[in-house]
């Protein structure tokens, strides 16, 4: 089963945006990826929202 959920990094825990539904105890596998507005830092003049809009646009 592959999840793909936004997270939160606090308090040096991961806290996912919305339920995953997972078991308590259930063991995961995390591959950590930054948002790409971030590798656009300076560069690209819109607002996060907007940002996140097109990132999440199905091609």
């Amino acid at each position: 089963m592959v999840i793909r959920v936004k997270a939160r990094y606090e308090d040096k825990v991961l806290k996912p945006l919305r339920d995953i539904k997972l078991r308590e105890g259930e063991e995961v596998e995390i591959e950590v990826r930054r948002p790409p507005v971030d590798e656009f830092h300076g560069r690209l003049k819109i607002d996060e929202k907007t940002a996140d809009e097109i990132i999440d646009m199905e091609l």
